[in-house]
């Protein structure tokens, strides 16, 4: 696992002083993929520098299967390096060198023997689909083709935990969808810890168990994804799963929109008028399955001259919330806007050797 405690950045001193990261606590447990979102400046690119410990913490720990990286000596981190494959936005391959031969690199400067290397390179070849590629150059692949062999390059010291760095931004819907498959696939095959850095929303829902929002340099929000979906009062559940344009409520209805916070029967709408004795308006809705638990939002009018308490306690029964600001103040908008997200910089040309082990 990988665990981050009061982790901060600080980028000059004085009045001067920057702080881009302030104080991250978040741990990636084994087998789990934990996704970090936030808009551009939230400090994305330089989490992912520190992790990787190529930008040395201000202060705090990065912490990898027990032992504090950032104690360490500049031997020992690059031993302990090993431990962490990385996954970057433009795939980072050697132009002049085959797939078969960027996967073989970090295994090359580590001394591992030809044989191995050859073994492990097709090995891995293999696992990501594309054994029959060995000796193709990066331009005679597809982009979601190069990003794969950039993962099976990230596994190729056997690391414990997988720094992804907006690895599936610039790729078009059917490849980012096969990347996801693949690190989901890595992630319970090997038990892999995958911090998953990305400006992607709908990624997010595809690949992640847990997720963080980063904002000016702090986290203002985490937890596990469907929690965060099922919650009504969750900002970051809105932005990972914006409210659906909705019907305009009759005359003497009020919206309210609502989650699915349980287990919810089929004919919930039906039951909810017999509880309210009053009509109820579908004026909305979408609902999904995210790892086999349900995730809805609905809008619903309803009659205005219901007490606000009496629905919210009936929506309840039938495994729905409601945003409790609405319920205090009879609101009737509960959506959060999405702020939208840019793409992180990328990482310093000088600092790829060191990710991917040449340095090791």
């Amino acid at each position: 696992m990988i665990r981050l405690d009061q982790l901060s950045k600080v980028y000059g001193s004085g009045d001067a002083a920057a702080t881009v990261l302030d104080r991250l606590d978040l741990a990636v447990d084994t087998g789990r993929v934990f996704a970090v979102v936030g808009p551009s400046g939230a400090g994305k690119s330089t989490l992912a520098q520190c992790v990787t410990l190529l930008e040395k913490p201000t202060s705090g720990r990065v912490v990898v299967n027990g032992d504090d990286l950032t104690a360490l000596g500049a031997d020992d981190l690059r031993v302990a390096r090993r431990r962490i494959g990385t996954i970057f936005q433009q795939d980072g391959l050697f132009s002049r060198r085959t797939a078969a031969d960027n996967v073989a690199l970090p295994l090359q400067y580590l001394g591992v023997t030809k044989a191995e290397t050859r073994a492990r390179v097709a090995e891995l070849l293999d696992r990501v689909g594309l054994a029959d590629k060995a000796k193709h150059y990066p331009h005679q692949l597809s982009g979601g083709q190069r990003q794969r062999v950039g993962i099976a390059r990230a596994l190729a010291l056997r690391p414990s935990v997988l720094l992804s760095d907006e690895a599936t931004s610039g790729l078009d819907p059917d490849s980012t969808a096969s990347i996801v498959r693949l690190l989901r696939e890595l992630r319970d095959d090997l038990g892999l810890s995958i911090l998953f850095i990305t400006h992607e929303m709908d990624t997010v829902l595809q690949v992640a168990d847990s997720v963080a929002r980063l904002d000016h340099g702090r986290i203002v929000e985490q937890g596990e994804l469907t929690a965060l979906l099922r919650d009504p009062d969750s900002a970051l559940g809105a932005q990972l799963r914006p409210a659906r344009a909705a019907l305009p409520a009759a005359d003497g209805d009020r919206v309210w929109t609502v989650s699915y916070a349980g287990d919810v029967p089929g004919d919930w709408i039906g039951r909810l008028g017999a509880r309210l004795a009053a009509p109820i308006a579908l004026l909305g809705a979408a609902v999904e399955q995210i790892d086999g638990v349900p995730v809805g939002r609905a809008s619903l009018g309803i009659p205005a001259s219901l007490v606000a308490d009496d629905v919210a306690a009936a929506l309840s029964e039938l495994g729905l919330a409601v945003r409790r600001a609405a319920v205090a103040s009879s609101a009737s908008k509960n959506d959060v806007d999405a702020q939208p997200a840019a793409e992180p910089a990328e990482p310093a040309a000088d600092d790829l050797t060191e990710l991917i082990g040449v340095r090791a």
